[in-house]
């Protein structure tokens, strides 16, 4: 018996293996993907620089001269570094919601995170507050790190509320998204012109307020976010079966639930606190990572945050080529060109189903 079980068993390693040995490929081709665009944007702009000019000022800075060491080293990098941390941010948030919550349209922004963070970041434009001598720059973005964070809690205690109606959880997060965008509509109405002008700036998104500071902070956060998922990969593997069988293998469902939403209000507010609101990349990401690696955890999460890594790169490409000599906010782009990519998404999905 044993004898004749042994070809299949054979085979069905084999199997395993080919399709690990395409998923780890897989990953392989998206990290080249955004490397290329990494150096593309780099590349990108009025002063004429090339691939091997790039190229040779990140390999070898001290050959560069002062114009040039200025213009890829203290502005450019930062810009296009940020790009990439927050695009892997949003990506994985938005992996993480999709799986917890069982719904496909979970992101960051579809449940009124991003809108929170953008009420907190209006607050302080419009008001000015002077705490602690704390000046706008570093207000600003604790502002809207504690009100995406605060929106978090608040889907939790809807989520431990609701129990296994997670479905009414994505109702509520859409009702919330319109009710933190009127707040903000109010506070567009009562502002001056010079705080209407930042906050309409805020809503579009924009890299323009990197540095390297600013994208270490936000590398640290998602490092640390991306490890702690990766030690759930399993159990978030096995609630995509259902929490039926999530519970019957052990695993504490609203414990992993909690988790998880604490690991987006972190990505999320950090994130957005430094770029303003960027739509779709939460969204999309996650739909092309579960194309290309299906739904096991150990690749779909690092799938999910390489591929918003991209969207969000390619997005800040574009922003800086499109209009010569201007630079278009870089949410604009994403929810100009994340629409007809989603929907293209979904009717793949449809035909494939």
């Amino acid at each position: 018996m044993n004898e004749q079980m042994m070809p299949g068993a054979n085979s069905l390693q084999r199997a395993y293996r080919r399709t690990l040995l395409s998923r780890w490929l897989c990953l392989g081709v998206l990290t080249a993907l955004v490397l290329a665009s990494f150096i593309s944007d780099l590349a990108t702009g009025p002063a004429g620089l090339g691939w091997w000019d790039v190229a040779r000022g990140l390999l070898q800075p001290g050959r560069l001269d002062a114009a040039q060491a200025v213009i890829i080293l203290e502005l450019r990098v930062p810009y296009a570094l940020m790009a990439l941390v927050v695009g892997a941010s949003l990506g994985l948030a938005g992996a993480e919601m999709q799986t917890a919550l069982n719904n496909p349209l979970a992101s960051p922004f579809t449940l009124g995170v991003g809108a929170a963070a953008t009420l907190g970041a209006a607050l302080v434009i419009l008001l000015r507050p002077n705490l602690g001598g704390l000046g706008a720059d570093l207000l600003l973005p604790l502002a809207a790190f504690a009100c995406a964070f605060l929106s978090c809690l608040l889907l939790l205690l809807v989520a431990r509320l609701l129990g296994e109606a997670l479905h009414t959880l994505v109702l509520f997060g859409i009702a919330l998204l319109f009710g933190l965008n009127a707040l903000v509509g109010l506070l567009q109405f009562l502002a001056d012109a010079d705080a209407l002008q930042q906050i309409v700036f805020w809503t579009l998104g924009s890299l323009a307020r990197a540095d390297l500071q600013r994208v270490a902070l936000v590398t640290l956060v998602f490092g640390l976010c991306l490890v702690l998922a990766l030690r759930q990969a399993w159990a978030l593997t096995s609630l995509r079966g259902g929490e039926e069988q999530a519970r019957s293998l052990g695993i504490r469902v609203g414990w992993l639930r909690t988790a998880v939403l604490l690991r987006v209000s972190l990505l999320t507010g950090v994130a957005t606190a430094f770029v303003g609101e960027v739509g779709f990349i939460g969204l999309v990401g996650p739909h092309v990572a579960r194309l290309l690696l299906g739904e096991d955890h150990r690749f779909y999460l690092p799938g999910s945050a390489l591929a918003g890594a991209l969207l969000l790169s390619l997005a800040s490409l574009a922003s800086r080529a499109l209009l010569p000599g201007v630079i278009l906010p870089v949410g604009l782009v994403t929810a100009v060109v994340g629409v007809p990519l989603f929907i293209v998404l979904i009717l793949a999905r449809g035909r494939s189903a």
